[in-house]
């Protein structure tokens, strides 16, 4: 069921390039350190300056693991515990209206989601069994695939932490700064040094950054979370345009392969798509630059006001130019010369289904269900890719799997496995298009269930829309609160979770975003979607709101030029989109 008031309004503008307004003028200071001083101005930064998380970890080892759930210090379990990979999770049974009226410890439970940072995407099957073996052991088989790359673990006792630390570091993972006002996780191109078709492989960039600066306590202490991205493929596979710092690969007229450099994207309730500085980063100079603009981030980022104190408030402020004269001038060294753009994706970013490797062997993509797995998912996954001859596997941030190495002779065999245990190489154009965040399940922010919502939604439009030939995937976002962990505004179709009112009850539902995308999702540009003042559409309702709006589309949709579902509901009269 949708609500729709048409009459009300007309469609929210086109942002295309979502350049967002420079921040008002304030008489107050912006708490930016290189100007402002480094006077704590709110209390979250002044628990930063006192101890910036790193060395939580001691009192988690020798206090709180001993201690249990009770003995841990309020500040370290709201705070400091993020920077180890460590959110409390929501308290089963609480309600999404009483999502903004309950104070954290009323929202808590007494179990911890922990991120498995996976830089890149990266994994053996020997780290895959050991993640499999925690969920199983201590997480209640539970464990998601997120849109970051990483694998987050659900269910997690304060008493198994330092246990669970050892295995992982044991075998080359860990949770360090997984979260937390830190630089986050690296997402990478999930076919780097194996795709018969990549520019570059960005993995020993990838590398440099983690060995010099993961855990650098210079770095510890940001106003917000910092988000990167780096690719070498041409599918651009890493949604660089929604990243604090991004590098593209490109070819240099003169110069050969390198980098493109972007800055200031993100999303949440205040979309901006980032912006090329115009400059082309040479390979050996990838992590120097990161570095500056890390610094940057740190030294001039806003930190009164948390809502205002991503990278994105910055370079609205700044624009392109000053921050690439700020970049070079205080923290490089030298000016990085002009480099062109990369061209448009030839094609999409999240690698499903089969392709040739360079070596003559094979990558696969599979589609779990809006990135649901479970811990013995993963452990039969690690034996079924080594009974077909490999050892290594990407996720990816897609909440995709891609499976390297395997023979010729051995691909359809490794599919048929991988459909028994529910990851799809040859999924619908549904379901390869559908993502999830945690939702109300475990997510102390939420308002709405998500995966469930979703996985029930293209289980149910799989056979609706069985007969139709879609021209392209249809992406389909579905997120439980504004903050946008799934990428609403750059979905096609993107539901934001919120409580609704119908026939005069209030039910759990979604804000409707249509016709966004990025480089990487058949965009010619990318852009941000729009909404239909008043369209929303109950949570169990997708179904029936998606099948009826992508069969306007295949009948108003102009197959002369290829229409794309984005550019159709950008064009459409808002009666087709209710």
């Amino acid at each position: 069921m949708t609500i729709s008031d048409t009459s009300t309004g007309s469609p929210a503008p086109r942002a295309e390039g979502a350049r967002a307004r420079p921040p008002r003028p304030s008489s107050k200071p912006n708490g930016q350190w290189k100007i402002d001083g480094t006077t704590p101005l709110n209390g979250n930064e002044e628990w930063k300056q006192v101890d910036n998380g790193l060395s939580v970890r001691e009192r988690i080892e020798n206090i709180y693991s001993k201690g249990g759930f009770a003995s841990i210090d309020p500040t370290d379990l709201h705070g400091r515990f993020r920077v180890w990979g460590l959110y409390t999770q929501r308290k089963p049974g609480i309600d999404g209206g009483r999502t903004a009226t309950l104070e954290p410890h009323e929202l808590e439970d007494e179990y911890f989601m922990m991120r498995v940072r996976i830089d890149g995407g990266q994994l053996t099957t020997e780290q895959l069994r050991v993640i499999a073996g925690i969920s199983s052991e201590f997480g209640r088989d539970a464990a998601d695939i997120t849109d970051r790359q990483n694998i987050q673990l659900h269910w997690i006792r304060v008493e198994d932490v330092p246990e669970i630390w050892r295995r992982l570091e044991a075998v080359g993972l860990g949770t360090t700064e997984a979260c937390g006002d830190v630089p986050r996780v690296i997402l990478g191109s999930p076919v780097a040094g194996i795709s018969a078709d990549e520019l570059i492989d960005p993995t020993p960039q990838i590398n440099e950054i983690t060995s010099r600066f993961l855990g650098d306590a210079s770095l510890a202490n940001l106003p917000r979370k910092f988000k990167s991205a780096i690719t070498g493929h041409p599918s651009q596979d890493v949604v660089h345009e929604i990243n604090d710092v991004a590098f593209v690969a490109v070819e240099h007229p003169e110069l050969g392969i390198g980098y493109d450099l972007w800055v200031g994207g993100g999303l949440s309730a205040s979309p901006r798509l980032g912006e090329r500085l115009g400059a082309f980063v040479a390979p050996e100079q990838v992590a120097e630059a990161w570095h500056g603009v890390a610094q940057i981030f740190r030294d001039y980022g806003y930190r009164r006001l948390r809502d205002k104190a991503r990278l994105k408030f910055l370079l609205a402020e700044w624009g392109p130019e000053k921050f690439r004269q700020v970049l070079q001038d205080e923290y490089l060294g030298y000016a990085p010369p002009d480099g062109p753009p990369a061209p448009k994706p030839p094609t999409p970013g999240d690698h499903v289904g089969v392709h040739r490797q360079k070596d003559g062997r094979f990558y696969v993509g599979a589609t779990p269900i809006v990135g649901r797995v479970s811990g013995p998912i993963l452990a039969h996954l690690a034996d079924l890719i080594e009974a077909h001859g490999s050892t290594r596997l990407r996720t990816t941030p897609h909440q995709k799997i891609v499976i390297l190495d395997i023979p010729e002779d051995r691909v359809e065999s490794l599919i048929a496995g991988l459909d028994g245990l529910g990851l799809s190489a040859r999924p619908s154009l549904i379901r390869r298009g559908t993502i999830a965040c945690t939702g109300i399940e475990f997510c102390k922010l939420a308002i709405v269930e998500t995966k469930a919502y979703a996985t029930a939604a293209v289980l149910d439009l799989e056979k609706r829309l069985e007969q139709f030939e879609l021209p392209h995937p249809i992406s389909l976002h579905v997120n439980g609160c504004p903050n946008s962990c799934a990428r609403i505004q750059t979905a096609d179709i993107g539901l934001k979770g919120q409580l609704v009112t119908i026939d005069g009850e209030q039910v759990p539902g979604y804000q409707v975003h249509l016709g966004g995308g990025l480089a990487s999702q058949d965009r010619d540009e990318a852009g941000l979607g729009r909404t239909v003042r008043g369209l929303k559409v109950a949570a169990d309702g997708i179904a029936d709101y998606v099948d009826r709006v992508v069969r306007r589309f295949l009948d108003e949709r102009d197959s002369g030029i290829d229409e794309t579902f984005a550019q159709w509901a950008h064009r459409a009269d808002e009666e087709a989109l209710v």
